[in-house]
């Protein structure tokens, strides 16, 4: 009988701490840490998702979806004299063993054409799709929470201060 509760207590324990993690997920290709959506505002069509992302042997993020967005697209923002630009990327580099940002003001998920705000403290549902070395592709699902912030830090600056697609 204690075996059954030791092994029921340990299981419950482990559905406990993978439920509490959701903005961590891993493949055996790519781990996402510290992932979050910008919350926003009735009206707001667009906004961003970021994370940290490290390939275990390298690989190429090709693609992000959404269902809470008509286009979800990684984009980079970048200084191009005094002015910021933003631009979509067809895919985005993941070196071998070296964490790549994904955060305001520079590469980013791009959540257009929202179908509804986000609201602060809810979770919104992201694919990521990545391309290793060979060309295989392999899908990463997340719960992506949403905030005014990141995580543990200060709030993050709006991303539309005139900038051109």
């Amino acid at each position: 009988m204690n075996k059954l509760l030791h092994t029921a207590a340990l299981v419950s324990t482990l559905v406990a701490a993978l439920a509490s993690a959701p903005a961590w997920a891993q493949t055996a290709a790519v781990k996402v840490e510290g992932a979050w959506a910008r919350a926003s505002v009735q009206g707001q069509k667009a906004t961003g998702a970021f994370m940290r992302l490290t390939a275990q042997d390298g690989a190429r993020l090709v693609r992000a979806e959404s269902p809470v967005a008509g286009v979800t697209e990684v984009h980079e923002m970048k200084m191009e004299g005094d002015i910021m630009k933003m631009r979509a990327v067809p895919a985005l580099d993941l070196p071998a063993g070296k964490a790549v940002e994904l955060r305001p003001g520079g590469y980013h998920v791009m959540l257009m054409d929202l179908k509804a705000p986000l609201a602060k403290d809810s979770v919104v549902p992201l694919t990521l799709v990545f391309q290793d070395a060979k060309g295989v592709e392999s899908q990463l699902s997340l719960r992506v929470p949403v905030a005014t912030a990141a995580p543990g830090g200060a709030p993050a600056g709006s991303m539309a201060h005139g900038h051109k697609h």
